[in-house]
C-alpha cells in the first residue's frame, strides 16, 4: 500500500498561514516580529532539508527495508495501525528530541532550529540538513520490527511534522485548557524555543505533551517571565551554511584542542551541549543554578525543581 507525501501537499496551506500571520501581526502590532533576514534563511534552511532529504533520504529508507524483510510481523494498514503509528511514532519523536538537547552529536544537527531569535511561522521551516549523520534513524527501527510498514512509519511523521508547524507562533496566545493539557500548543513550544534559564531543555513533545508530563520535562509557559528567543550563545548569522554546519565545525574545533584525551573528545560528541573537559562549562544545569543564585526567588518555581538542578 502506497501513503501520500502529506508535507508536500501542505505546503501551499504553509505560504498560506504565513501570510495571514504576517498580515495579522502588521494589522493588529502585536503577536510576533518578522525580520526579511531572518525568515529568508528560514526558507533558505527548509529548502536545504528537502535537497538532503532527496541526497541522503535512500540510507533511511534502505535501513527501515532491511529491518522490514527481517521482521515476521506484520500489522497491515488498518485505520486502528495508523492511529497507533502515529502515536509510538509521536512518543519516539519525544525521545529523538529530548537527546537532541541532551547528546551534543545529536544537538549539532538540530541547533539550527533554534538559531532564530524570533518566534513565528517560518522559524518551522528552519529544519536541519544532516539529520542523517546523527544515526537517530535507529529510534525507529523497533516501529519496524514491530510490523508497521516503513511507508506507513513516513506517512505518520509527516503528519507529526504538519502539525508542529502551527505552534510555531505568537499570534495565538493559549488554546482551551483541555486542549493544552494533552496537546502541544504554541504556548508550550515557545517554552521550548527560550534561551531563558527557566525554560532550557523542556517541553520536547511533537504533538502530544504528554510524554513532557509523564517524563517530568514539562514547564509551563509564565506570564512574569517572557520567552528569550534563540541560543544561550547566539551566533550572529544569517548565512544559512553556517547555521547548518556551526555546531560541527565547533565540535571539530573541541577535538582538536592541545591536551585532550580520546575519552574528551567522545565525551564532547556525548555529553550535553555545554560540557568543556577543563570543567568550563555552561551545563543546562548550571545557568538554572545561577539564575537562581542572582533570582533566589525563582528557588522551586516552574523551570527551577530541584531535580531540574
Amino acid at each position: 500500500m502506497s501513503y501520500p507525501d502529506v508535507v508536500n501537499y501542505a505546503v501551499p496551506g504553509f505560504v498560506a498561514l504565513i501570510v495571514i500571520e504576517m498580515v495579522w501581526i502588521f494589522v493588529k502590532k502585536r503577536g510576533g516580529r518578522y525580520e526579511s533576514k531572518d525568515a529568508m534563511t528560514s526558507l533558505a534552511m527548509g529548502v536545504g532539508n528537502v535537497v538532503a532529504g532527496i541526497i541522503l533520504g535512500f540510507i533511511t529508507y534502505g535501513f527501515f527495508m532491511f529491518l522490514w524483510r527481517l521482521t515476521p510481523l506484520d500489522l497491515g494498514h488498518a485505520w486502528w495501525v495508523i492511529a497507533l503509528c502515529f502515536v509510538l511514532d509521536d512518543l519516539r519523536y519525544y525521545w529523538v528530541h529530548r537527546f537532541g538537547h541532551r547528546i551534543r552529536w545529536v544537538w549539532a544537527s538540530h541547533v539550527n532550529h533554534h538559531s532564530s531569535q524570533h518566534y513565528n511561522l517560518t522559524t518551522a521551516l528552519r529544519q536541519t540538513w544532516t539529520g542523517t549523520f546523527t544515526l537517530m534513524m535507529v529510534v525507529r527501527a523497533p516501529l519496524v520490527l514491530m510490523g508497521f510498514h516503513p511507508a506507513m512509519i513516513f506517512f505518520v511523521g509527516g503528519l507529526n511534522l504538519i502539525y508542529q508547524f502551527w505552534i510555531h507562533t505568537e499570534a495565538i496566545d493559549k488554546c482551551p485548557r483541555w486542549f493544552e493539557a494533552v496537546m502541544n500548543t504554541p504556548s508550550h513550544h515557545r517554552v521550548h524555543h527560550g534561551r531563558n534559564a527557566r525554560y532550557l531543555d523542556a517541553n520536547y513533545a511533537g504533538v502530544f505533551i504528554i510524554w513532557d508530563r509523564m517524563f517530568g520535562t514539562f514547564v509551563p509557559e509564565q506570564e512574569s517571565e517572557p520567552v528569550d528567543y534563540g541560543l544561550v550563545h547566539n551566533i550572529g548569522t544569517f548565512n544559512p551554511i553556517r547555521v547548518a554546519f556551526h555546531e560541527w565545525v565547533a565540535i571539530a574545533r573541541d577535538w582538536r584542542q592541545p591536551g585532550v584525551t580520546w575519552k574528551d573528545r567522545w565525551n564532547y560528541a556525548v555529553r550535553p551541549p555545554g560540557w568543556r573537559h577543563d570543567g568550563r562549562g555552561g551545563s543546562t544545569e548550571m545557568l538554572k543554578r545561577l539564575d537562581v543564585k542572582r533570582n533566589p526567588e525563582k528557588a522551586g518555581t516552574p523551570g527551577f525543581e530541584p531535580e531540574r538542578m
